[in-house]
């Protein structure tokens, strides 16, 4: 099943994913993509992306895929998340991937993967959602 995107943006209007300019390109059970675009804002002093920026966009990427997956009366909160850096963003837009490493009823666990506009693989995250009765 697909999601149209516009549907998930929409539901994240007024809050920090809105802020980051987090804007959601594919969306299904299985994979939830999004993109932000690199902007003087989201930089460190030094110039690059902030870290604190990528970890962020995998956070918002994976708590929205587990959303998707979630049985009815329930919710979700992300009590668990691990980023490795390997690059710096500099330029562009950067884009994250994640897919459900794990999808129980109790607990969700998803990898994201965060690539600048070449491939190049700038962050991978891995996160555990649990799944809350509303």
């Amino acid at each position: 099943m697909t999601i149209d995107p516009k549907d998930i943006d929409a539901h994240h209007r007024g809050t920090l994913t809105e802020l980051l300019g987090v804007r959601f390109v594919e969306a299904s059970r299985e994979r939830v993509v999004a993109e932000v675009d690199i902007r003087d804002q989201l930089r460190t002093v030094g110039g690059p992306l902030h870290g604190g920026t990528l970890m962020a966009l995998a956070d918002i990427v994976g708590a929205t895929a587990t959303f998707l997956n979630l049985p009815p009366g329930t919710t979700t909160t992300t009590v668990e998340s691990k980023t490795n850096f390997f690059e710096a963003g500099r330029d562009g837009v950067v884009r994250a991937e994640s897919t459900p490493l794990h999808r129980g009823r109790r607990t969700m666990v998803w990898q994201t993967r965060v690539t600048d506009a070449s491939g190049r693989l700038l962050a991978m995250t891995v996160q555990t959602q649990m799944v809350l009765e509303a």
